[in-house]
């Protein structure tokens, strides 16, 4: 009986034994890879580490955009057990109301923020407390030192790290950094090692010029204090190459707080996302199809009687003037109406059409922002004699400011037309939804649509204008401009009213290159109602401003005495 006994607890121990042996065989031989795996996951902690944003400069390396770390402070509510004290200990040291902060103790939730973008001092008191469920903490934020400059240029970034308008948007997938998870080892001393992380996006210059955009903003407000304008915009571009040197409209926002906007139509780029008629301005590319086709000469002459009839129409002067025998420099010097109709009615409507198609009127330039518009100016296209009229000397025609800034570099570049573009590293690619709208116009390969010998024509033509016409005020001593004016109307639909004809309010602008002859930048300034009669009081004599400015800036010598 006492060896049975004995014999039993032998068996039983010899089982067991045998399948703990049995167990580990399993383990370590039969499965030996999938249990490795599991203890070396075990051992390691994985997060997701987001890439930092690219930055933007300006063309001079001056950050327009950046990335900078922002102190927080928030709190846990339901680990907060006092609440009125810690109410009042948070108000006093963030100088914050106290029934603010106890609102958002008294919250049934894990997360509160409390205040953002805390000062080193607020930090420093912060870090004499302790309360329990409040904590402080630190993120990446997009900062734009500049604030309102070049805002409608720049966009913002939102709060899930997505660009909106502008550069930030079209070139949110060259932007963004690349987001990858990190992986922390437990090593023998049973710290942690970082074995990998996240890639920064790309950074992007601009050919955006610092100082001409701060000068030029500086006299849109100049402009808004001086002439109430509704809004303005100035555009600075090389000509040659369509590198875009200023990119100016009034009014702007401030991207670091553009969650404080009420009117989204702040964040729109007039330039390239609103249609306006240029008036006068456009008298000149109706000359440019004349002198091309051979109809007229700068010295062919017509006589002017104040006023022309189409059918039941009658288009009249400026200030019902009357000039006589005029020339076609006169024309342009003296910016008169009947003068463009008659150039029009030389070279035939379809001919017209084809000229503004040519200089490019009629479709997006392809420039690298989002949203740009364009009109098929089908009204135009329905072949009425008086459209064709006052097309002619540029009302009844739609187009952005851009596509005039295009449309003048034309004569500016030997009769080339080019696309305007505002990043200077060109070979990214824009976010994927705007891809199909790059390189609308042909990218940066030029297309001619007129000869070199027209476009010196129209440019001492438009010199002329300056040196002895109505653009006097535009003149630079020293220096050759070539430049035109343009006081339009503004429709009544374009200011969203059911009524036909136009209203008393005004587009003044003014258009111009220099040095003629040698082209370094040409300029657009454009102003929404200025409290003048025209633009020879309001855009021409910022123009002469900025245009001084750049000359100084480049410091370009004289071409005459």
């Amino acid at each position: 009986m006492k060896h049975l006994r004995i014999n039993i607890i032998f068996i039983i121990i010899a089982i067991c034994a045998t399948a703990i042996i049995g167990r580990l065989f399993y383990i370590q031989v039969l499965n030996e890879d999938f249990y490795k795996a599991l203890a070396h996951g075990q051992q390691k902690i994985f997060s997701l580490s987001y890439g930092e944003r690219g930055e933007i400069f300006f063309k001079d390396n001056e950050i327009l955009a950046t990335n900078v770390l922002e102190k927080y402070a928030f709190i846990s509510p339901r680990e907060i057990k006092e609440q009125e004290k810690t109410a009042e200990i948070i108000s006093k040291v963030l100088d914050l109301d106290k029934l603010f902060v106890l609102e958002k103790i008294k919250k049934d939730s894990l997360f509160e923020s409390i205040k953002r973008n805390l000062t080193d001092e607020e930090i420093s008191a912060l870090g004499e407390i302790n309360i329990h469920g409040f904590y402080l903490g630190e993120e990446s934020k997009r900062s734009y030192p500049y604030d309102f400059l070049a805002s409608q240029i720049i966009g913002f970034v939102s709060g899930d790290n997505i660009g909106q308008y502008g550069i930030e948007e079209y070139w949110n997938n060259t932007l963004t950094g690349k987001d990858q998870v990190v992986e922390k080892g437990i090593d023998s001393w049973l710290s942690f090692q970082s074995k990998q992380g996240s890639e920064k996006g790309s950074d992007i210059i601009l050919t955006i010029d610092y100082n001409i955009q701060y000068q030029a903003e500086k006299l849109l407000k100049q402009a808004k204090e001086q002439l109430n304008i509704e809004a303005g915009t100035i555009i600075v571009i090389d000509p040659i190459s369509g590198k875009i040197l200023c990119f100016a409209n009034f009014p702007g926002f401030n991207p670091n707080v553009y969650e404080e906007e009420t009117d989204f139509k702040i964040f729109k780029n007039s330039a390239i996302q609103e249609l306006f008629e240029p008036g006068s301005v456009f008298k000149a590319i109706t000359m440019a199809a004349a002198l091309e086709e051979g109809k007229v000469t700068p010295q062919t002459t017509y006589i002017d009687k104040g006023s022309v009839k189409i059918k039941s129409d009658v288009i009249y002067n400026y200030d019902n003037r009357v000039w006589g025998e005029r020339t076609m420099t006169e024309v342009l010097e003296r910016s008169i109406n009947t003068g463009a109709v008659f150039v029009e009615t030389q070279i035939g409507h379809n001919v017209f059409l084809d000229y503004v198609e040519k200089f490019g009127i009629f479709e997006k330039t392809g420039i690298d922002l989002p949203y740009e518009t364009s009109s098929l100016n089908e009204e135009l296209k329905k072949g009425y004699e008086v459209g064709f009229a006052t097309a002619s000397f540029g009302q009844g025609i739609a187009m952005t400011p851009i596509q005039l800034v295009r449309a003048f570099c034309v004569i500016a570049n030997s009769g080339k037309l080019i696309t305007p573009h505002l990043v200077e590293n060109q070979s990214f690619e824009p976010a994927q939804i705007f891809a199909s709208q790059k390189n609308v116009a042909g990218g940066n390969t030029s297309r001619t649509v007129i000869s070199d010998k027209t476009a010196s024509q129209l440019t001492a033509m438009l010199v002329s204008v300056v040196e002895n016409g109505f653009a006097k005020k535009a003149k630079v001593p020293g220096y050759y401009i070539a430049g035109k004016t343009g006081t339009a109307q503004v429709s009544w639909s374009a200011l969203d009213i059911d009524k036909r004809g136009y209203s008393e309010k005004t587009i003044q602008s003014f258009i111009g290159f220099a040095p003629a002859f040698e082209p370094k930048f040409l300029i657009l300034v454009k102003l929404d109602n200025p409290a003048t009669n025209t633009a020879e009081y309001s855009a021409m004599p910022i123009f002469q401003e900025l245009a001084k400015y750049i000359i100084d800036y480049y410091q370009i010598p004289p071409d005459h005495e």
